[in-house]
Parts: structure tokens; sequence; C-alpha cells
């Protein structure tokens, strides 16, 4: 389950930093109709800890209604505490999410017998299938091997993102486990990398504003048309290597602001690129647009 393209997707603040529903499910349209496997809600890229409790529920609601089955959607569960994390994944499945994506609590580093606690009681709090996340570059808690091994005994855990930025996980994983999870790749910039080694899914941030080039690359991969999906990977690294920054957020709702997909505006702490940094960003995004690959003939030739 769970393969393919799914996009980490954003939300869409009104200008008095309101969510903007109508936007955010515009934009989830687009993504659908261009063609990705699923959706995840309220990951990092959709901003989930500068939310309130009920602005999750509300965007998880209305995405669920909006997309009314024509894709899996799945929630990010990234919550301060256990207790908290238990109460959102129990009203997650009440509103319909297919899944969640849970992350090791915020803010504290969690040690490893500490972290498998917190995903083992998450798991108990519904029925709904589970994503591991394991981002150590970000949230400090390093998801290993041995430790999806101790925990491969729950069947709600299905899945794993692996965005440790060590690309030699997926084979250290596969050769321990199997097939036991099924695993994704959660760094943009290491997509093909993982693709070769055996990752069944990509939760993109990058995706937001270039869903064709995802699903293109995505599909002259997963063929086994490597040239083809690498020359698209060439053109799209630079992109990429956006969504492995601390300003991820800014930087991919810029992306999708210069190609009309969404409005750039964050929560604060987050603020709007300015300056060297802002022209910098802009033309790297501009200079892509500029000279996009063409994407009907390769699509066309890859379905036939």
């Amino acid at each position: 389950m769970w393969h393919g393209v799914y996009p980490a997707v954003t939300t869409q603040f009104h200008a008095d930093f309101s969510i903007d529903i109508e936007a955010t499910l515009k934009h989830v349209d687009v993504l659908i109709d261009e063609g990705v496997h699923g959706l995840i809600m309220l990951g990092s890229v959709g901003e989930n800890t500068a939310l309130e409790p009920h602005e999750k529920r509300e965007v998880l609601k209305s995405v669920v209604e909006h997309v009314a089955g024509r894709v899996p959607v799945l929630s990010g569960v990234a919550e301060y505490t256990t207790a908290m994390a238990c109460r959102y994944a129990a009203d997650a499945e009440k509103l319909g999410a297919n899944g969640l994506m849970v992350l090791p609590c915020m803010v504290y580093k969690a040690d490893a017998r500490e972290a498998m606690t917190h995903f083992r009681e998450v798991a108990k709090a519904s029925s709904l299938p589970i994503m591991i996340y394991n981002n150590p570059v970000a949230y400090t808690v390093d998801v290993t091997p041995a430790m999806l091994q101790e925990l491969a005994d729950e069947p709600k855990f299905v899945a794993v993102k692996e965005s440790s930025d060590n690309v030699r996980r997926i084979t250290d994983i596969r050769n321990l486990l199997g097939n036991r999870y099924t695993l994704l790749s959660g760094v943009d910039d290491l997509a093909l990398e993982s693709i070769l080694l055996g990752a069944e899914g990509w939760v993109s941030g990058l995706v937001n504003a270039f869903p064709a080039e995802n699903r293109a690359l995505w599909e002259l991969a997963t063929a086994g048309r490597w040239q083809e999906a690498l020359d698209i990977y060439r053109w799209y690294t630079p992109l990429l290597h956006l969504d492995t920054h601390t300003k991820l957020v800014q930087y991919i709702k810029l992306c999708m602001a210069e190609v009309g997909y969404g409005s750039e505006l964050t929560r604060p702490p987050r603020l709007p690129l300015v300056g060297e940094e802002r022209t910098r960003i802009t033309k790297l995004i501009r200079d892509a647009i500029a000279n996009r690959p063409q994407l009907d003939a390769l699509l066309s030739s890859t379905a036939n």
C-alpha cells in the first residue's frame, strides 16, 4: 500500500494568517489531476505545528470530504506529547483519514525506548495503518533499522518514510526486514537513488509546485528508463535541494506562487524571504521554469 508519489501538501492561508480552506482544496485538485497517488496533509510542509488543534481537524475533515475517495488521504501526527498524538490519531480516524504519518514527539529528544513506546501508543489509539516518519536530521530522533525490526510485530506499522539523508538505509532495511514495510523516500534530492535501491514511494515537497515533473520522473524510473529519468532529475535537482533546507516551507511555497499554484504566505515564526536570499531563490526557480523538460512525448511513450 501507499506506493507512488505522495505530496506533503501545503496548507494555504489568507492574508490574516487564517486557514484558506478553499485555496487548499483547489491545490489538492491540481495535484490529483496531475496524477499523484495519494496525499499527506498536515506534515512538516503542511505547517502542522503552526496550526491550532481545531484547525488541524478542520483541514483534514475538509480534504477528506473533498477528495471523496479519489486517492488515499493520510494525516501527519506531530504533537508535543504522546497523549496529544493519541487524541489526534483517534480523531483522524473519525474524520475519515485513510492512514497516519507519525512523527516522534516534537521538542523532546526521545531515546530509542521512548520513541518506540510513543509509536506503539499512537498505534493503539486508532485502527488506521501507520507510516513511521524517520527524519533524524530535522527531529533529532533516529528510527534505526534495528528499531524497525523491534516494531515489526505491530501490524499497523505498514510503511516507513525514510528521511535520514542516508540512502544506505534503504538497503539496510531491506536486508534486515525484506518486504515487511513499504519504504518511501522522504528526501527530494535522493529520490532517484532511493527508487533504484527499492523505494516503492516518494513523499515529496517540491511536487506541490511541479507535479507533472514528479509524475514523469516516477514513471520513467519505475519503468526502468533510467537515462530519461536522469535527464529530468538533473534538471530538477537544484529545485529538489530546496527541500533539504530549514526554510523548505518558505521555498516550496515560493515555488508554488511562481507557477500559480498558491500563496507563499507562511505562519510566523516563518517569514517571507527577503534580500539576497529572495533574489537567489527566485532566480533559481525562474531559471528552472524557463528550462522545463518536454514531458508529453516521454509520458506518451511510457504509457505505450
